[in-house]
């Protein structure tokens, strides 16, 4: 099979990810080998730190979709453990690398770290690489303007309601999946029907208004999401994802979307009354779809 492998976490899927992707898969194709990607579960830190442990920008199985989709043709899933996590760097790599998956070629970022205590860099894996019969190389930092792109600092954008920015680090929408359940209907009584997100996404926006994209159906449209309370009503503490798909007039209920974040439009606020609510709600969709006219959306 000659495996030519991409290693790493792959949180987000980022430019500097798919740097490392493409470099796999123009290797594979020099080398007649089989492009696949090596990633744990659950993260690393989960086990390590969990105290500390940052909520990741994609699900697992979002993770193996996009994998697959950059073009990878395997993807190796490591269950990280207690036991793995003590583990030494060499152990690491006869165990996983070269029993397991038997590895012909291994890329990871500059500033990968694995093993016991993140005491293996990139020279200890290709000291081993040489002493176990395989190729190890890295991949400079990929920047996005004057940013190092990374998976942390992408998090960071999100949590901020920064999601253009996240994007433009990305390299494609911030997204979360999910599941169309039922409402109060306060939208479709207000002339905007939304459909209310139930999500296993970790990281989500902060309260506000954004302009989105929705894909159903594998067919993207328009959207404003409203994340937050509805503090207008005042009858919930309890956080809801509620998108308004523009033109859209079909029944979503039980339906899966997936919701890209491109601009945050506002804070959530309260209003007076409900017309004071249905006019920004106007207000939100003339510069959403000015917005879309520009994105082409």
């Amino acid at each position: 099979m000659h495996p030519v492998l991409a290693l790493g976490n792959f949180d987000g899927l980022h430019r500097g990810h798919l740097k490392i992707v493409e470099r796999v898969r123009r290797g594979a194709a020099e080398h007649g080998g089989t492009p696949m990607a090596m990633t744990f579960d659950p993260h690393p830190s989960r086990v390590v730190r969990p105290d500390k442990a940052a909520p990741l920008l994609m699900t697992k199985q979002q993770r193996l979709d996009a994998l697959g989709h950059a073009g990878m043709s395997a993807v190796a899933v490591v269950r990280f453990t207690r036991e793995m996590s003590r583990w030494d760097p060499e152990m690491f790599v006869r165990t996983v690398l070269v029993e397991w998956l038997r590895v012909s070629e291994v890329w990871v970022g500059a500033n990968f770290l694995f093993g016991h205590e993140r005491s293996g860099s990139f020279t200890v894996l290709r000291t081993l690489g040489q002493r176990y019969g395989f190729r190890a190389d890295k991949i400079d930092p990929v920047r996005y303007k004057e940013f190092v792109v990374s998976s942390t600092r992408i998090r960071r954008l999100v949590s901020e309601g920064r999601t253009d920015e996240a994007g433009a680090l990305l390299g494609h929408q911030f997204y979360i999946d999910g599941l169309v359940v039922e409402g109060k209907r306060r939208g479709r009584e207000l002339g905007f029907p939304t459909a209310n997100l139930q999500t296993e996404n970790e990281l989500i926006p902060p309260n506000g208004v954004y302009a989105t994209t929705a894909t159903i159906d594998g067919i993207v449209h328009p959207s404003i999401t409203n994340i937050g309370v509805r503090p207008t009503f005042g009858d919930s503490t309890k956080t809801t994802i509620e998108a308004y798909v523009l033109g859209f007039n079909g029944d979503l209920y039980g339906r899966r979307i997936r919701l890209g974040f491109v601009l945050r439009l506002r804070d959530e606020r309260k209003f007076e009354d409900v017309d004071a609510l249905r006019a920004q709600l106007e207000a939100d969709r003339r510069r959403a779809e000015r917005l879309f006219a520009q994105l082409s959306v």
